[in-house]
């Protein structure tokens, strides 16, 4: 406690501090209490999430309120509702023993009537959300022109969101005379253009570099198929039983489908994205922070602003775009000192992506084996055993006791044991007997090897389905379908392939040409089985992308193949061949009528394939 006064906090504010136990203040904390009391320099706080700056900013704020000016003298804004209530709420606290402050926090999703109501009876504190305060403001219902102070909590959350003409507006409200601090995680030229437009004489205080994640977290990554992405994320969680944790994915789609198919798998879950109410986003908030639900899968446009404490893990199930996204991810564990892991699952496309992160983070990621089914059940096993251990209220069991015991007499203490844990396992030791190797392993070199089956080279994989397509004669006729999916996205035959064997409901499906492009890929399908293909597939997901599968309208359906047992589909790149042997038999190139070289169109690549009309929608 001594250390906060030497900060320069006394009287009722540190006797607050003392009732909530801080006895050191943070890094963030040490170095802009002093500024904020004492200076009047405008502020730059570049700090990771979870590392005390809501105490940095509002310990020394509300030490610095007249309370018997009954004016809003304060205000900070925050990007969400939930970081807006978690601020207000810790405001509240700092000055229990300062009953003439009032705190007040007005945020979208709730009644404004109401809100309008609390700021007339009049407050020093306003903690706002920027579109909410923007409503307030033109409505009249809020006078902004007294405050000595404006903290950007969050900055470049609020400026990822779009808030940008929201905060432009706040502050044009505001007076000149004022301080601005402005706390950011990272600094993007958009937080650089607010500071440089509005801050004045500022100080810039960093703890850690800009863009770094926190030294208390951890980075970890595992590279598989992209097929297997989904198993690696099971197995991750279920290979961590006191996991409390978040997994990011990239779309609404994605986090909706990945928490359906781990409720089904038996872990609590749900999901946090765009398309929820108010209402059911504070349920599914309310219940995580009750840690009634083991994991949440988010967006990152759904998770921006959340105020979580403890998690374990952050899961990347799809990396992220940009380097601050991913570092607005991590800062999500190894708060308040703590430790955290922060894992990505990849597949070999990714790789460079990884490295690129790994770059401007100046953090080596770890390469982690996914764990097998021995590793698990051992996982699950041993932490049974810690709660039973650690099990209290036996006293009240003793009236009960009796009969238990005399059920049991007859089994050993390993018997009794052997049919808990059977009992208590029985369906996970069945579902991981006998677990595939998902791993695809890493040198650091650039190589990589899978240790799975590949199913042999790839000349003769060609040559089997060249046979196969010969054996089915000329009576087999195709139709094409295309996909949102491609090369860029992780996709090979083989991944098409397995799609096609596990999700359909026809067998011995008859697969023709396919041809994989950059961002989609076109195939074909037998006839006979081509009348409800697609709509297998209107579930099904790969590499975190909802797939999109249309057919190609056919001017002639009934169309058969050559003498050859060639589709017009193949046959375009069988004329193509033709076309290069016959340019090679007449010395390397073609010659027009007039003897001279026949140029191709401008600005076309001879190595490269001819393109269909290509989708790359992505939802």
């Amino acid at each position: 406690m001594e250390k906060f006064k030497e900060l320069g906090l006394d009287g009722e504010i540190l006797k607050g501090v003392a009732d909530l136990g801080f006895e050191t203040p943070s890094p963030v904390q040490e170095k802009a209490i002093p500024v904020i009391l004492g200076e009047e320099n405008d502020l730059v706080v570049l700090a990771q999430t979870g590392t005390g700056k809501t105490a940095a900013f509002g310990l020394p704020l509300l030490q610095k309120i007249n309370p018997e000016w009954n004016n809003v003298q304060v205000l900070i804004l925050s990007p969400t509702r939930e970081l807006c209530m978690q601020i207000g709420s810790d405001l509240k606290k700092y000055s229990k023993y300062r009953p003439d402050i009032r705190v007040t926090c007005v945020y979208g999703g709730t009644d404004i009537r109401k809100q309008m109501k609390e700021l007339q009876r009049g407050v020093h504190v306003v903690v706002a959300t920027p579109g909410r305060l923007v409503d307030l403001l033109n409505r009249k219902a809020v006078n902004i022109e007294s405050v000595f102070a404006v903290v950007l909590d969050e900055a470049d959350e609020m400026l990822n969101m779009g808030f940008q003409e929201d905060l432009d507006f706040i502050l044009s409200n505001t007076p000149t005379e004022k301080n601005i601090y402005l706390f950011s995680a990272t600094m993007p030229k958009e937080v650089e253009r607010i500071a440089k437009n509005y801050l004045v004489n500022q100080k810039e205080i960093s703890v850690g570099k800009k863009n770094q994640g926190a030294d208390t977290v951890s980075h970890q990554y595992y590279m598989v198929r992209a097929k297997d992405c989904y198993e690696t994320l099971r197995r991750i969680v279920d290979c961590a039983p006191s996991m409390y944790a978040i997994i990011f994915t990239r779309t609404k789609n994605d986090a909706q489908d990945i928490a359906k198919h781990l409720q089904r798998d038996g872990i609590d879950c749900d999901a946090l994205h765009g398309d929820l109410s108010q209402a059911q986003r504070d349920s599914v908030m309310n219940a995580f922070r009750a840690k009634r639900l083991k994991v949440l899968v988010a967006t990152d446009v759904a998770a921006r602003g959340l105020d979580v404490d403890c998690l374990t893990h952050v899961i990347n199930y799809n990396l992220p775009e940009d380097v601050e996204s991913y570092t607005h991810r991590s800062g999500r564990t190894g708060r308040a000192g703590k430790e955290g892991i922060s894992i990505a699952i990849i597949h070999s496309k990714e790789k460079g992506k990884l490295r690129r992160i790994e770059g401007i983070l100046k953090k080596k990621f770890e390469y982690k084996s996914v764990p097998g089914g021995e590793e698990i059940c051992r996982a699950q096993l041993s932490f049974y055993a810690d709660k039973i251990v650690a099990s209290e209220d036996q006293e009240e069991m003793e009236m009960y006791a009796q009969g238990v015991y005399d059920k049991f007499e007859d089994f050993t203490k390993e018997e009794l044991i052997q049919h808990l844990v059977s009992y208590e396992f029985g369906k996970l030791l069945k579902k991981y007997k006998n677990t595939v190797d998902l791993n695809i392993e890493d040198d650091d070199r650039g190589n990589r090897s899978d240790r799975g089956d590949r199913g042999g080279d790839r000349r003769d994989r060609g040559d089997r389905r060249d046979r196969d397509r010969r054996g089915r004669g000329d009576e087999t006729a195709y139709s094409t379908f295309t996909l949102n999916i491609g090369r860029e996205d992780g996709l090979t035959p083989r991944d098409l392939m397995g799609l096609i064997n596990q999700y359909s409901r026809r067998r011995g499906i008859g697969v023709g040409g396919i041809r994989i492009f950059d961002t989609d890929t076109k195939f074909e399908i037998d006839e006979d089985s081509a009348s409800d293909f697609a709509v297998d597939f209107s579930k099904v997901i790969f590499n975190g992308i909802p797939i999109e599968m249309k057919a190609i309208p056919t001017r002639d359906r009934g169309r058969r193949r050559d003498d050859r047992g060639r589709s017009e589909f193949s046959g375009r790149s069988d004329r193509r061949d033709r076309d290069k042997r016959e340019s090679s038999d007449r010395g390397g190139r073609r010659e027009d009528r007039n003897g001279g070289k026949r140029r191709g169109r401008p600005g076309s690549d001879p190595k490269k394939p001819r393109n269909f009309n290509r989708s790359s929608s992505r939802s």
